[in-house]
């Protein structure tokens, strides 16, 4: 597979792409050849994320974790716990050479005692502190979910733990796979992309170009209402969404041919406006989130390059 069939594949939002993607990607790592190491670290965090992945298909996250990665860490799914689990991830820090994925923001206020993964030798060993012993041998860091990226709805004003997004507190190259919670498809592909072609082009925001690159707009299946100006009354209308706060024309992202909960529904789809959950600054720059777009521009809020 060449990476322009890739991202065609990608665009083309067929229920079952990253399956497709996926072979290839266990085809080319061979039946016995060994499967790229992920570390996952949860901080401050809902767990969105981590359930997000269950819900992932075509492959389901059982295939994902034995074809595609092996899973040395994840403390929301492994059957380890306690001591096991801690010498389980201290273990693959010292060999290095893993996926690093991060769920939730860091926070830094007090030392970094708002989230604490974690006892180790007796003291509460904080996110950041986790977070700086596993970079150093990280192959790649991949920041999953908004809070992750950007802070989100941990780092929302007035932000009380300090919550910072992955790429504040680092000066490694970070890819942000934003959404909150993520679309599972988003997280495969960025993996299966890292496996067969190395890191994805990425946008000011450094998220993935392939998956990020459009606007939500640009695809919406209401794009025609919008465009003869017809636009919901009320929350569940047949129209735009436009006129209940939609924020579609500066959200980057894939969800209308993407789709949520096996390629089934999304939120315009269900009659609600996009609030905007890929971009940096949600859910302050998207609030409230029901008001029309024109007057959250004119209290301020700014498009985001590639969004805009």
């Amino acid at each position: 597979m060449r990476i322009e069939e890739f991202h065609a594949l990608a665009r083309a939002g067929r229920p079952g792409w990253s399956g497709e993607a996926a072979a290839k990607a266990r085809s080319f790592l061979g039946p016995s050849g060994p499967k790229p190491v992920l570390v996952w670290l949860e901080f401050n965090a809902c767990s969105g994320d981590t359930i997000s992945m269950l819900n992932a298909t075509q492959p389901g996250l059982g295939q994902v974790l034995s074809e595609l990665v092996a899973a040395a860490y994840w403390n929301g799914l492994m059957p380890a716990e306690g001591e096991a689990a801690l010498a389980a991830l201290m273990s693959a820090v010292e060999r290095g050479g893993y996926f690093l994925a991060v769920e939730g923001a860091v926070p830094l206020r007090q030392g970094g005692l708002y989230a604490v993964p974690f006892i180790a030798g007796g003291r509460p060993a904080p996110a950041i502190e986790v977070f700086k012993a596993a970079e150093a041998g990280a192959a790649q860091i991949i920041a999953v979910g908004t809070c992750a990226a950007f802070g989100g709805p941990s780092a929302a004003r007035p932000n009380p733990s300090d919550s910072r997004g992955v790429w504040e507190i680092t000066n490694r190259p970070v890819i942000n796979v934003s959404g909150c919670p993520i679309n599972p498809d988003w997280v495969v592909g960025t993996l299966v992309h890292l496996i067969l072609f190395g890191p994805p082009e990425l946008d000011r925001y450094r998220r993935p170009v392939f998956l990020y690159g459009n606007t939500i707009h640009a695809h919406c299946q209401r794009r025609s209402y919008y465009d003869l100006g017809r636009f919901a009354g009320e929350l569940g209308g047949a129209e735009c969404m436009f006129s209940q706060g939609c924020m579609g024309p500066i959200t980057g992202a894939d969800c209308p041919y993407r789709l949520w909960n096996d390629h089934l529904n999304w939120p315009v789809k269900a009659g609600t406006p996009c609030i905007g959950c890929t971009k940096s600054g949600f859910p302050d720059k998207s609030s409230p989130f029901y008001t029309p777009l024109p007057q959250k521009l004119r209290a301020g809020l700014k498009g985001e390059g590639s969004d805009a």
